[in-house]
């Protein structure tokens, strides 16, 4: 008898699963670092008006804001309400061309799920904003919302 055994073609050996959890906890961390969630940098005044009887937006993917108001920096601007679409301020005849690209962004499905929030200041006069309703109706984006603060209830106190 020997005392040595031969050993037999025992494969491959099983990949250690005892640092895994670090590296997901690494993955995690460098996702949360290098994600910046997108918002748009305001160019305009914005003070919204209150109303009583709102209700909240179910699917905020599928609504594209048009902002209206003072510019922010009215010794460069002037005084007359602006109109901001994404990052830019735009003119009302180019509110046709953001509302038909941003329906090309998105499913031919959700088209008719689309709906536009108008965030306008409440000092703004109702000229533009029916410019911009004009413009609107012209491009079939009939689902319009006015975006609001809720009003303060003083006998909630």
């Amino acid at each position: 008898m020997s005392k040595f055994k031969k050993k037999g073609d025992e494969g491959t050996p099983a990949v250690s699963t005892a640092s895994l959890p670090d590296i997901v906890f690494m993955l995690l961390f460098f996702f949360m670092v290098t994600t910046v969630m997108r918002e748009v940098d305001l160019k305009v005044k914005m003070s919204q008006p209150e109303a009583t009887e709102i209700t909240k937006l179910k699917n905020k993917a599928l609504v594209d804001y048009i902002y209206i108001g003072e510019p922010v920096n009215s010794e460069l601007y002037g005084t007359v309400p602006k109109i901001q679409l994404d990052d830019d301020f735009s003119t009302v005849e180019e509110i046709q061309d953001y509302i038909i690209q941003r329906r090309a962004e998105r499913n031919e499905a959700e088209h008719g799920l689309i709906t536009v929030s108008l965030k306008v200041n409440q000092e703004t006069k109702m000229g533009i904003v029916t410019e911009v309703k004009q413009e609107l109706r012209k491009v079939q984006a009939l689902k319009i919302n006015y975006s609001t603060r809720e009003k303060a209830d003083p006998t909630k106190f």
